[in-house]
């Protein structure tokens, strides 16, 4: 469905994302992808072609330039390496400026790693207009709530072992505190119950795919970005 593109960083840099479109694409809303540790993976590439079908053109920059693993140790390997500032504040606003070449409207939404990214880049980026984040948050201090402007709407899971679920305590009070606009929603699930690839025995401990949560948290997702826009 979907094809490999190449857009500018504002430092003039180039990156390649992963593109889907919808039948009708001229003039439909678009949304920025962020993966999780993973990589541009056929799973993250899934949900950029679900955002297609639901209408939105979908892009998922290649974060980690080529690369991508199974691996966990690998994996946190790779997002170790990542420069979240420059992945935020380059890779991620470029994807979004390209997108704003394209459609009237576009949002961000990120899982796991690519959560915290989302909540870094909507503090980066004005031309972000909704944003959606999955589990995954970065140290509260590394974000300055006064600069997101877009609304937000959060799906965090109360058994999660990577993100503490208090840590979603902290962020709904400087969220409040700056007076951003925000939809949280818990889910008695542990990390990547949206993740479809989080089944059996290959996979990661702590992480667990839930149908029916992901299904209501993609139901609120797809209604929010349908809202924001358009």
């Amino acid at each position: 469905m979907g094809t490999m593109v190449e857009f500018q960083r504002p430092d003039g840099k180039a990156v390649q994302g992963y593109l889907a479109v919808p039948a009708h694409a001229s003039n439909a809303p678009a949304i920025v992808v962020i993966q999780e540790w993973w990589g541009l993976n056929d799973q993250i590439r899934g949900v950029a072609d679900r955002l297609a079908l639901a209408g939105f053109q979908a892009l998922v920059p290649d974060l980690y330039r080529g690369k991508s693993t199974v691996e966990a140790e690998e994996a946190h390997h790779l997002m170790t390496a990542l420069d979240f500032g420059d992945a935020a504040g380059q890779d991620i606003t470029g994807a979004v400026q390209f997108m704003k070449t394209r459609a009237p409207k576009v949002g961000l939404t990120g899982f796991c790693m690519g959560g915290a990214l989302t909540l870094l880049g909507v503090t980066q980026s004005p031309d972000i207009d909704a944003a959606v984040v999955w589990y995954g948050c970065p140290p509260l201090d590394y974000i300055d709530a006064s600069k997101i402007k877009a609304p937000l709407q959060g799906h965090w899971a109360t058994q999660d072992q990577f993100f503490a679920i208090d840590t979603v305590d902290g962020l709904e009070a400087k969220l409040t505190a700056a007076s951003v606009g925000f939809d949280f929603h818990r889910y008695l699930a542990h990390h990547a119950f949206a993740n479809e690839t989080a089944v059996g025995p290959s996979r990661t401990p702590a992480t667990q795919f839930d149908p029916v949560w992901a299904q209501q948290a993609w139901d609120r997702t797809l209604h929010f970005f349908g809202k924001h826009l358009g």
